[in-house]
């Protein structure tokens, strides 16, 4: 990131981007323009990538003079939202176009992520092999660390309650947060390691996202990951806000089936089952291979007494997840023990697998 003044020099100046990204030594340029007339005003800016010259992200916002200071805090805010994941595509793509004899520590992250953000455990094996070469290049790279933690969270309850899984992915989550006091990605995600996997430290799940947070306010992934954890503890109202909050934020992220799935939660936790259903739908819609999303929406609609329409759903919740029990969700320490017991009296009505 380039300071200010550095960056003020090109103002007013028609300049070609490709040549401000050499000057400057950067990768992506953000820049945009400032149009009044009469009592309106008209801000526009546009991510480019400096190397190729080609446009990522471009967004318009209009406001009214008298609002400019809530207009410039709309654009800070959307602007920083929707650049983090579009900066983290555009950085994927770069790596998947190196050759795999030239990658750093870095690149094998970046590789590792499409894998990690799936959020299922044949995919988090894929993932491991490229983090763990990126930790022996770097051991004390603490967004890969969480990761690895991440993946072995998802190898944990979606392979089978497996303790091993579970004492690893502890192991890296407690090793980033440790390594990455200032990286609020690795923050969050060892956050939801935490939160999911050791109840009884809950304090330091919460404590993880609020540093994540105030490191980056408007980080849509730190958001939804607290929004998910949140919910499963009870905590609706701020988890809904939270994941809420998140979408508009990055409405195209490759997690947003995360921030729909804590809404769905929470739903279901407060009661509200119809609400539950549709956001349960919705991240099944942005992640078809996502399992959760299909029993908390066959939960919801049993409990609606929408039977034969929860078993299709559960049907289609096998495909996905051939070993799916109820013992899968009732025994994991993610939630307490009568958010998991409502869970499981709903997914017997369908017929699910009890072990």
């Amino acid at each position: 990131m380039i300071a200010r003044n550095s960056s003020f020099a090109y103002k007013g100046q028609s300049v070609d981007v490709k040549e401000v990204g050499r000057e400057l030594g950067v990768r992506y340029v953000l820049e945009g323009s400032v149009r009044k007339a009469g009592g309106r005003v008209r801000i526009t800016a546009q991510l480019i990538d400096a190397l190729s010259g080609t446009h990522l992200w471009a967004d318009r916002f209009d406001g009214s003079l008298e609002d400019v200071f809530d207009l410039q805090d709309k654009v800070a805010v959307s602007a920083a939202g929707v650049i983090e994941p579009t900066l983290r595509q555009a950085e994927i793509e770069r790596a998947r176009r190196k050759r795999p004899d030239s990658l750093d520590a870095y690149d094998l992250y970046l590789r590792a992520l499409p894998f990690a953000y799936t959020s299922m455990p044949q995919d988090a094996e894929r993932a491991l092999p490229f983090l763990e070469r990126a930790i022996a290049l770097e051991p004390d790279y603490a967004v890969a660390h969480a990761i690895i933690a991440w993946c072995h969270e998802q190898r944990y309850l979606r392979g089978g309650l497996r303790e091993d899984a579970k004492t690893t992915a502890l192991r890296h989550a407690r090793l980033a947060i440790a390594a990455g006091g200032e990286d609020a990605t690795a923050l969050a995600v060892a956050g939801l390691v935490i939160g999911f996997l050791e109840p009884r430290d809950y304090e330091s799940a919460l404590n993880a996202f609020d540093r994540s947070l105030a490191l980056s306010s408007s980080s849509a992934l730190a958001l939804g990951l607290s929004a998910l954890t949140r919910a499963w503890h009870g905590e609706s109202a701020i988890a809904i806000e939270q994941a809420e909050l998140a979408l508009r934020l990055s409405p195209f992220d490759p997690l947003t089936n995360q921030r729909h799935m804590a809404i769905a939660i929470a739903h279901f936790v407060a009661g509200r089952f119809e609400e539950s259903a549709v956001a349960a739908i919705r991240s099944v819609q942005a992640n078809p291979r996502f399992s959760p999303p299909y029993w908390m929406r066959a939960a919801a609609l049993a409990n609606l007494g929408r039977v034969d329409e929860a078993k299709r759903v559960a049907q289609r919740l096998l495909e996905v997840q051939p070993q799916f029990t109820i013992g899968s969700i009732t025994s994991a320490p993610f939630a307490n023990c009568e958010i998991l017991a409502a869970l499981g009296d709903a997914l017997r009505h369908v017929g699910l697998p009890e072990t």
